[in-house]
């Protein structure tokens, strides 16, 4: 639907501007009508979170995410396309990942971010480890149902 639109896919252990990255979406560009963000933010339910380390492949991280946002591409006419997704070790409340999808209406920029963060949730070649306040990790961090049943919604028959 649309080829002449090339996603940025960056897996990186440093932070990242969600408006910055936005503004470089969108320069120049008229026909962008809708913007969508998502923004994932490492979270400490529990109070006893000091870190989450995030693992990847690399290379086979990218490779993955950029099939994935090709597809996205595929599917909905998309302006512009952004994925961030960080690794290393990520304090409570600092960035994970960022999806950016554009769009001439608002509706394919909702779908596309959804069916993106719906994936990266799911599929996308990373694992996650807990250490906790007290000096004890928790361990590696299981994929949950919930995050499968989303993704499965995009499964074309």
């Amino acid at each position: 639907m649309t080829a002449h639109v090339r996603p940025s896919v960056r897996i990186q252990a440093g932070d990242f501007d969600t408006g910055a990255e936005i503004a470089r979406l969108c320069a120049g560009r008229k026909d962008v009508g809708a913007v969508v963000t998502f923004s994932g933010l490492c979270r400490d339910e529990g109070a006893s979170l000091a870190a989450l380390e995030l693992e990847h492949y690399p290379g086979m991280a990218e490779a993955e995410i950029s099939r994935i946002a090709e597809e996205a591409l595929t599917r909905w006419p998309l302006t512009g396309l952004t994925v961030i997704h960080r690794f290393g070790h990520i304090q409570p409340g600092e960035n994970i990942v960022l999806v950016v999808t554009a769009s001439s209406h608002r509706q394919a920029a909702f779908e596309a971010a959804s069916f993106l963060m719906d994936y990266l949730k799911s599929r996308a070649p990373f694992w996650k480890k807990e250490h906790r306040r007290d000096g004890s990790e928790a361990g590696w961090v299981e994929a949950k149902a919930a995050d499968e049943e989303a993704a499965a919604r995009w499964k074309t028959p």
